[in-house]
């Protein structure tokens, strides 16, 4: 049986090994405790007695849903019902009170296909149901604060009834326009 041995590492090599390695780690720790500083004119950084904030985001007005009428309701409607390129045919906007439905028609339409625009400004949803005769085109509940655009062809001549309905006081805007 042969057994063999592993060269034996000198003394003074293992010595100078350590003292390389004591070496690099003094010069590692020496140089982590640099700091650049450079004075770029923003002044001294707030005490710790100044507010901490946590949240990026703003809040919220907490009336920028509830409704309006007059002149409010009139740049209200101009903000969610902007210009369009084509040929508009009924616009409808108002208030409705609690738990009210109101029932409108648009007049005729030629036959052809339009974008129908809706839009509410309520504490809670509003719903929207447009109807060509007993078809109902479109049937949603809104949520208010956005604007939701639905394209609708209507094969022939016809007048749309327009029925809006709401829980709780409403702002509510449509337009009907030629795409």
């Amino acid at each position: 049986m042969h057994t063999v041995q592993a060269p034996l590492v000198p003394r003074r090599t293992a010595a100078a090994a350590a003292v390389v390695l004591s070496g690099l780690l003094a010069a590692g720790a020496a140089l982590s405790g640099c700091e650049y500083v450079y004075d770029d004119g923003r002044g001294p950084l707030p005490s710790a007695t100044a507010p901490t904030f946590t949240d990026a985001a703003l809040p919220q007005d907490p009336r920028r849903n509830l409704p309006v009428s007059g002149a409010e309701l009139d740049a209200w409607v101009e903000q969610v019902l902007p210009e369009t390129a084509g040929q508009v045919f009924h616009t409808g906007f108002g208030l409705l009170k609690a738990g009210t439905t109101r029932h409108e028609s648009t007049g005729h339409l030629p036959s052809g296909t339009y974008s129908l625009t809706l839009a509410c400004k309520s504490a809670r949803r509003v719903s929207f149901t447009v109807r060509d005769g007993e078809f109902a085109l479109v049937d949603l509940s809104l949520r208010c604060g956005t604007s939701r655009v639905n394209v609708i062809h209507v094969s022939e001549d016809s007048v749309l009834s327009m029925e809006v309905a709401a829980q709780s006081a409403a702002n509510f805007a449509y337009r009907v326009s030629r795409i």
